[in-house]
């Protein structure tokens, strides 16, 4: 054993390497998460822009208000490689928010970059009035991988734009007004789509939601009735319900108040459409009972609407089994939309649906000047081939569980963590004060363990209702290795912050 002055050497060697450590890997070291982060060979170009505190106050008087940011010390990225970004200090961070479930491949990935650098040398915008290759190549593979008769694609710039697109097709096509979607959903915040989204921390005090009905929404853990749902960890509440032929017996409660909204607020047999997330996002990655999204589908099919499956974030194999999430499900929509994951973050979106109902937009004239155009395309194009290359999906499914299951052993040590959900790398930590009553974990403890994170490397979203839903939707190149850093740093800090 080393000690007094004997051991001051050490130390401060021991510091020295800390410190590099520090500046190379992004690691916090006043005390030890356990794993460190795993390494990166990519270094960033030195940041040049304004300094940290100008940045703020023109984010203060010169930006949208509303505009909130993330953190009590807000980040300022620099540079983004994959599942990494870097800040304006060069210290590196685990991204598990993907831009808010918008980077699919990686960030920057090469592959990526170089098809829209093509592109862009060889022309950036031209109106779809006139033929230009890449819109007719895009769509073509694009609904090459959607079932059945899903073939006509409505390219668009958001998921807003698109899911407000798609309100106006379903409306047209069935002659019918009025539209259902379930609460805790999100779907947008344009004016129409703000009607769509059913929580009330998104809405303003203006006339919005006419024609649309919110029903209860079937949730395992917090709803009415627990319920069996297609994750490999489940609900505590889990076993207050029975499975029959892949069917939640909570499924059935839960259709029948559809049923009663349907009866009771909307003319008999005239629903325009039901619009559902195959995973509800922004509520903090909720799933349904086994066996609900099937039977509201053939409710509302049976009383004349038309089903719309919100892919925004749970598209593009981030599920893992399945490329699309509605296919978990064992249905298919009437309509698909579409964005985030779509361009790895570049602004692209769709509507994708059948000629039947594509033919009600020919009545009129109707243009998106951006939807669709070359850089996009390109884009969006590629996407799609480094999904299958890389293959991304796999990678969900396979990494996803095991992030899953290393997060249920937390849910298990904790009395604050009271579910962990979610498929793929679509994935959710819900805090909670304890686990009998289920309330929400307090903002004050929330933001404390979300912060201490970020000091350590790691990135999580946020979500839910009350803000207490820690939302890991990363890129989805992540690896065992990331997943072993983020458990021990969530171990870490809530030892820090709870115990």
């Amino acid at each position: 054993m080393l000690h007094g002055e004997r051991m001051a050497p050490v130390l401060r060697v021991c510091t020295r390497v800390l410190q590099r450590a520090s500046a190379k890997y992004g690691v916090r070291h006043l005390s030890s998460p356990g794993v460190a982060m795993p390494p990166c060979d990519h270094q960033p170009t030195p940041y040049s822009g304004p300094a940290y505190d100008h940045v703020r106050k023109v984010r203060s008087d010169n930006l949208n208000p509303a505009l909130v940011t993330h953190f009590k010390k807000p980040l300022l990225i620099h540079s983004g490689h994959m599942q990494w970004l870097f800040d304006h200090t060069g210290k590196r961070y685990l991204d598990l928010f993907g831009g808010i479930v918008t980077v699919s491949v990686g960030h920057c990935h090469p592959k990526v970059v170089a098809a829209a650098t093509d592109q862009m040398n060889k022309l950036w915008h031209t109106t779809n009035i006139y033929l230009h290759p890449k819109i007719h190549e895009y769509a073509e593979r694009l609904t090459e991988t959607l079932p059945g008769d899903l073939k006509v694609v409505y390219f668009v710039n958001s998921g807003s734009e698109a899911n407000d697109l798609a309100m106006l097709m379903a409306r047209l096509y069935t002659g019918n007004f009025d539209i259902i979607s379930l609460r805790n959903a999100y779907h947008g915040a344009s004016p129409y789509t703000l009607g769509l989204t059913a929580h009330g921390t998104w809405k303003f005090n203006t006339a919005n939601g006419f024609g649309v009905h919110h029903a209860s929404n079937p949730d395992p853990y917090q709803g009415i009735w627990g319920g069996y749902r297609d994750s490999p960890i489940q609900s505590t509440r889990a076993n207050e319900s029975t499975v029959v032929d892949g069917v939640c017996s909570s499924a059935e409660k839960y259709v029948s108040q559809l049923e009663e909204v349907i009866k009771y607020s909307i003319p008999k047999g005239k629903v325009a459409a039901f619009f559902a997330e195959s995973i509800q996002g922004v509520g903090g990655s909720v799933q349904f009972p086994l066996g609900y999204l099937k039977k509201a589908f053939d409710l509302v099919r049976a009383n004349g609407g038309v089903c719309i499956s919100d892919e925004v974030q749970s598209g593009f194999g981030r599920t893992g089994e399945h490329f699309w999430g509605f296919e978990g499900h064992g249905v298919v929509p009437d309509m698909v939309t579409m964005a985030k994951g779509m361009g790895n973050g570049f602004p692209l979106a769709a509507v994708v649906t059948t000629p039947a109902i594509a033919q009600t937009m020919s009545h009129a004239l109707h243009f998106n000047t951006f939807g669709g155009n070359p850089m996009a395309s390109a884009v969006g194009l590629s996407v799609l081939e480094t999904l299958k290359e890389d293959k991304t999906q796999e990678n969900c499914k396979v990494v996803g569980t095991y992030f899953l299951q290393e997060l249920a052993k937390l849910r298990d040590e904790y009395p604050t963590v009271g579910d962990v959900r979610g498929k793929g790398l679509m994935i959710a930590m819900e805090m909670v004060l304890d686990k009998d009553s289920r309330t929400p974990l307090d903002a004050t403890t929330m933001m404390e363990i979300w912060d201490s994170c970020k000091e350590y490397g790691v990135i999580l979203g946020r979500g839910g209702f009350y803000g207490n839903v820690f939302r890991i939707k990363p890129p989805m190149c992540i690896t065992q290795a990331d997943v072993d850093f983020t458990v021990s740093v969530l171990r870490h800090v809530l030892n820090e912050t709870i115990k």
